[in-house]
């Protein structure tokens, strides 16, 4: 049972493995009067030492760096920061609902997909994917299922045609951290949230060997669809994609468009014939 919280700075703990979200998380929720008391990441295999470095050398002293290096190291790191409230954003593993226990007034997620649309771990991606119109911005309560928690805030933004990952990204990175007062209004409030309805969830994985071949036979406007969905893609998925032979070698594509380019700027540019018309492969990767 929720109940209303009283005024106050909270202990927050943000669960994240990319150091820019920890430091623009910790810097927002200061501002905020709350008290961003550690950031969490997690060794995949990998030493993080830039979350570490960024949040030392940063603009928010006073949060402490801890780093789970398997699941079930982050329920004894959350005990021992004794939080009221954790924030995950970008955090790449499934919180166990024993951990989820620990924080006085729940765990919320930032996930970037007009939630129950595009669960999992590839929203952008799919968003682009399935030729959706708009990115979305969730802000939701967390629970044991795979971004299924109750909705307490969303946003949506343009999909535009020249977008690239990184005008996005950043783009939904501003929406969040703007959503971010009256999330923390609604759980003062001691709002469950809003549930997500079942009509309309999809899920969004990372992509399979079923999406990552070309075949030049398909639309133009589909193969150019499916290089920009990969140029969305997070980086932790192991299929390589979108790949195709061109010039009797095989390449990954990275930038296509429908569009012949400016003479000026052709140096390179492959016209390849589609199933219906013509596309302009822009850059490639050799896979050699």
């Amino acid at each position: 049972m929720l109940t209303r919280v009283e005024p106050g700075s909270w202990r927050v703990v943000i669960l994240t493995a990319v150091p820019e979200v920890a430091e623009m998380t910790a810097t927002t929720l200061r501002r905020l009067g709350h008290d961003p008391v550690a950031a969490i990441g997690a060794n995949r295999a990998k030493p993080t030492p830039g979350l570490t470095s960024l949040i030392q050398n940063s603009s928010v002293p006073g949060t402490e760096v801890l780093i789970a290096s398997s699941k079930s190291e982050v329920e004894p790191l959350l005990q021992s920061m004794r939080p009221d409230l954790v924030l995950s954003w970008a955090f790449p593993w499934r919180v166990s609902p024993e951990a989820l226990a620990i924080p006085r007034f729940g765990a919320i997620n930032y996930h970037p997909s007009l939630l129950p649309r595009h669960r999992g771990a590839n929203p952008v991606a799919w968003t682009i994917r399935m030729g959706d119109s708009h990115y979305g911005v969730t802000w939701h309560r967390m629970d044991p299922g795979f971004d299924t928690g109750a909705i307490l805030g969303q946003r949506s933004s343009p999909v535009l045609e020249e977008d690239t990952i990184y005008d996005v990204v950043p783009r939904l990175n501003v929406l969040a951290l703007r959503m971010l007062r009256p999330v923390l209004a609604r759980i003062a409030d001691g709002d469950p949230g809003d549930p997500q309805p079942n009509e309309g969830a999809t899920d969004a994985p990372p992509f399979g060997e079923d999406y990552a071949t070309i075949d030049w036979s398909m639309p133009a406007r589909y193969i150019h669809t499916q290089v920009r969905a990969w140029a969305f893609t997070p980086g932790t998925h192991s299929v390589v994609g979108p790949v195709a032979e061109l010039g009797g070698e095989p390449v990954r594509v990275v930038r296509s468009s429908l569009d012949p380019p400016d003479p000026a700027q052709s140096h390179g540019v492959q016209r390849v014939d589609c199933g219906d018309g013509p596309l302009w492969v822009l850059e490639t990767e050799s896979l050699v």
